[in-house]
């Protein structure tokens, strides 16, 4: 684990106009997972890009507000005005979709739709990323880790493999010829939620007299907090994080205390960070014992600076 209080350094301006591309499977995972950082980013002047890899046509409807028959048959055209929304609400600078259509959960039905993401042939899907990659020239592409065990959603396991593949096929000029001029990002992340964070939570909201959303059972899950590489301080735009996750009205109920138990005020800093695993590297590592807190750290720089938020 890193030591307290020491910090790799901070942002800097890297050739062209600095890029982060962060990779998700379903609209509300760009919300749930990075929002507040690549809000912070995008008021420093990085070109923020999302790709989302499915429409989500199969989530549930978790909101019981929206649970509507009317809801449940225009799903798809939904979530896709509550991604617009979200997105909007971070900053992002352009959105693309993948084109799949949602996997849904192994031995369901959805799962075998032809136009799944699950059934894609993998050099089909990787070939569409690595255009996107190409065309938008990231310095920093963030996905999802290796470790599905929480989680093991199929789109969300083919998001991390078609992510990592795209690092190292962007930048080879032999692969996918007609996906434009070969562009190599330099840091690959993965987005990891902390049970540090989730503890913090749980003990602030037992403090305030508050009912927790954490059970025994998930406070004991296993934890990835030594694989955090990089701690993102987002104390300015935490509120972008709730604002992104209300945009989801269909996924995220309001009155959801696991989501909005703590007011903004007091929940950004019980916990005012977002954690990454720098994954792959091209430009170093930090220091032995300095946690980042930049994705742009050690990126080359050009003479003009990037404003910090």
């Amino acid at each position: 684990m890193v030591g307290p209080g020491r910090r790799a350094a901070t942002l800097q301006p890297v050739p062209e106009q600095p890029c982060l591309l962060t990779v998700h499977a379903h609209p509300d995972d760009e919300a749930s997972k990075g929002a507040a950082t690549c809000a912070r980013y995008a008021r420093q002047g990085v070109r923020t890009v999302l790709v989302c890899c499915t429409g989500g046509e199969e989530g549930d409807v978790l909101n019981p507000a929206m649970d509507t028959p009317e809801v449940r048959a225009d799903l798809a055209r939904i979530r896709a005005e509550e991604l617009r929304r979200s997105a909007e609400a971070i900053g992002f600078a352009e959105v693309v979709m993948l084109g799949y259509r949602d996997s849904g959960m192994p031995g369901t039905e959805a799962n075998g739709h032809p136009d799944s993401f699950a059934q894609a042939p993998f050099e089909e899907a990787l070939e569409r990323l690595v255009a996107v990659v190409r065309r938008e020239r990231p310095q920093v592409l963030i996905t999802y880790g290796d470790d599905h065990s929480g989680y093991p959603h199929p789109d969300h396991i083919r998001t991390h493999q078609i992510g990592v593949a795209a690092f190292h096929a962007a930048g080879d000029p032999e692969r996918f010829p007609d996906a434009g001029p070969p562009w190599q990002p330099l840091k690959l992340y993965y987005s990891v939620w902390s049970r540090a964070r989730i503890h913090a939570t749980h003990a602030k909201m037992l403090e305030l007299g508050l009912e927790s959303p954490y059970s025994e059972e998930m406070l004991a899950r296993p934890s990835q907090d030594e694989r955090v590489t990089t701690r993102i301080d987002i104390r300015d735009t935490f509120h972008v994080r709730t604002a992104a996750l209300r945009a989801h009205a269909t996924q995220i109920d309001p009155t959801s205390p696991f989501w909005f138990g703590l007011p903004d005020e007091v929940a950004r800093d019980v916990y005012p960070h977002e954690d990454f695993h720098l994954a792959l590297s091209l430009v170093g590592q930090p220091p032995p014992g300095v946690l980042e807190d930049d994705l742009f750290a050690r990126v080359p720089c050009v003479p003009s600076p990037v404003g910090r938020a």
